[in-house]
């Protein structure tokens, strides 16, 4: 008996939008899309480079976020930790959905210096 054998396609889709606007000493990432394993080092990497530039104080807009898995929690919840060491903050906007119940459910949401549901 011969085993049958069925090829499988996997298409992994990285869809993340980072939108960046920079105002008296603090700054608002928009984010677009899902926040998820493929894209949080997308993120990570405009996080680090706004940190490197001076910005510690951070709004992140989740408004336009369809997902956030764990590693893109991760990459919020580790750049909080970066900014707290240098007087900064960074507030979460327009919560809702997934991120919004994880936040909840995991009560990391402490974890932030603010967190404002999205307006229904």
């Amino acid at each position: 008996m011969a085993a049958v054998v069925a090829a499988v396609y996997v298409q992994e889709v990285a869809d993340l939008d980072v939108e960046v606007q920079r105002a008296h000493g603090r700054v608002l990432v928009r984010l677009d899309g899902d926040l998820d394993k493929l894209t949080a080092p997308l993120l990570k990497e405009w996080l680090v480079k706004l940190y490197a530039e001076g910005f510690v104080q951070v709004v992140i807009d989740a408004s336009r976020l369809e997902f956030c898995d764990s590693s893109g929690l991760w990459v919020l919840v580790e750049h909080r930790r970066r900014v707290a060491e240098h007087a900064g903050s960074l507030g979460l906007v327009g919560v809702h959905g997934v991120l919004q119940r994880v936040l909840e459910v995991t009560r990391l949401k402490f974890a932030f210096d603010s967190v404002v549901p999205a307006d229904h």
